[in-house]
């Protein structure tokens, strides 16, 4: 879809900010009447204010989700009428899409393009391949002698609390809300506080598809306030969270403080880029190398920052990626042409160049960017050389654009290198050797790995993170819809018929 700056500006002096929660099928102040800014980075100009849900809100809405998922409406409908009701959100995404895109973009930094990509395509395509789910998932019948019928069942979970991250709004509130609902559950959605705006037009937007009363619920807030209420309630059921390892141990914990509820996490990473010597460094590998690490302007959980270059080619690498690195445009997250957008927040801003100065005070080589781009919350992609494993920038999740080349002695060294970290999501191997490929595959403790290409996978491949993280749960594919589900084993006695 072809684009035009003048359009998208004219789009955005005419949206209407949506600022209220969306609780039980209405739009809502918070009860106390409280608010919070949410400003555009790309400017520091507020966009609007918000309401600030409460615990006392988040009681509200339990209340309402609890309440629909009994009556069954949701829960125990027809699967093809679930699957009638997201095919029609997928519908109203599609034409509503330019529209989200632009509220997205002013609200997050993230380029217009690569907003109007994730939500018209991605989010859109979520709720069509969950809802043409709804009535291909099968129980079984498990073996028994005559006298018994073993029937193994899957059911709604409940009531559960999806709560988002900032760096894909609508995308990550898709890839949870979309398999949480085909699974039947009534949901609290909690988005971040700095990009509120999209998710609860998509509340409106599920209302208008036909989603009954109370089974999505919207609660904008702070992660203190809001997070922590949800984190804690006694009447909800699962929590999956998506964001950083430090308050995935927080819902870990207000778990075992209240009702023992499941608790899924996608959290941090520091994903490792792998070039093997007999990789051609041609301008694709290039190309996947730099876009592993500056995609979203890194605000990414699995960008790959760490790349583990073979030594003999680390140089010729690291001076090919800066070169690439310097043609992209940062700038005006609006305008079509732009490449990379604003960091979320100032604050995020400077905790991302007190990373690159402390990588030039440990004695590493910046190779290109490092500087504060524009007015707005703007970074250039950045590339430095010489990496040591031990570096503070080669150990922390950054969540910037922030590449660095460590050069590696062989395969086996790569790997000692690649592991030698708490964070376990991605990897990206680069090898014409299919024999090597695998073997670092099966070796790299992650959730995914990507050969000869960075990729996430797509709708149908599971995503997740091993050690910190994340846990056993998976977004995306069938794996996603297993969390939402609870597993019932019914055990029928039969008498003799004759």
């Amino acid at each position: 879809m072809t684009i035009s700056y003048d359009k998208v500006r004219e789009v955005a002096s005419n949206l209407r900010f949506p600022t209220q929660a969306f609780i039980n099928g209405q739009l809502c102040s918070a009860g106390d009447g409280d608010t919070f800014e949410t400003a555009n980075p790309a400017t520091g100009e507020v966009l609007c204010k918000v309401a600030h849900c409460k615990a006392a809100d988040v009681d509200k809405a339990v209340i309402a989700a609890r309440r629909s998922f009994n009556d069954g409406q949701w829960s125990r409908a027809e699967p093809e009428h679930r699957k009638e009701v997201l095919l029609n959100l997928s519908r109203l995404i599609r034409e509503n899409a330019f529209e989200l895109a632009v509220l997205e973009s002013l609200d997050s930094g993230k380029t217009i393009t690569d907003c109007l990509r994730e939500i018209g395509t991605d989010v859109a395509n979520f709720f069509q391949w969950y809802g043409e789910l709804v009535d291909k998932s099968f129980g079984k019948v498990a073996p028994t002698g005559d006298s018994a019928l073993a029937l193994i069942v899957k059911e709604p979970a409940g009531v559960v609390g999806l709560v988002l991250p900032w760096n894909f709004p609508l995308l990550m509130a898709a890839w949870k809300l979309a398999p949480a609902l085909a699974a039947g559950c009534s949901c609290i959605v909690k988005p971040a506080e700095q990009t509120p705006l999209s998710a609860i037009r998509l509340g409106e937007l599920a209302q208008q598809a036909g989603l009954p009363d109370g089974v999505l619920n919207i609660l904008p807030g702070l992660g203190e306030t809001t997070g922590q209420a949800i984190g804690r309630h006694n009447d909800i059921d699962i929590i999956s969270f998506t964001g950083s390892t430090e308050v995935g141990g927080l819902f870990l914990r207000y778990a075992g403080e209240s009702n023992l509820k499941v608790v899924g996490l996608e959290m941090g990473g520091k994903s490792p880029f792998i070039v093997l010597d007999d990789a051609d460094l041609n301008d694709d590998l290039i190309e996947h190398a730099a876009a592993s690490a500056f995609w979203n302007a890194g605000q990414n959980c699995s960008a790959n920052m760490r790349q583990l270059v073979d030594a003999r080619i680390a140089d010729e690498f690291a001076e090919r990626v800066a070169a690439r690195a310097r043609k992209y445009k940062v700038g005006d997250p609006l305008d079509p042409s732009t490449d990379i957008g604003a960091m979320v927040t100032r604050q995020h801003m400077d905790r991302v160049t007190g990373y690159i100065e402390r990588g030039e005070a440990e004695g590493a080589r910046r190779l290109t960017g490092g500087a504060r781009s524009g007015k707005g919350c703007f970074i250039e992609p950045t590339v430095f050389s010489g990496l040591t494993p031990e570096m503070t920038i080669s150990r922390d999740e950054i969540f910037g654009p922030v590449l660095g080349v460590i050069p590696v002695k062989g395969i086996d060294d790569a790997l000692r290198i690649a592991v030698d970290t708490v964070y376990g999501l991605h990897a990206t191997v680069f090898t014409r050797d299919v024999d090597r490929a695998l073997y670092l595959a099966r070796r790299l403790p992650c959730g995914t790995v990507s050969v000869n290409g960075f990729s996430e996978g797509d709708i149908k491949t599971p995503f997740g993170g091993y050690k910190q993280s994340g846990s056993l749960s998976r977004d995306n594919g069938t794996e996603a819809m297993d969390q939402y589900l609870q597993t019932k084993t019914i055990w029928v006695t039969l008498r003799d018929a004759v």
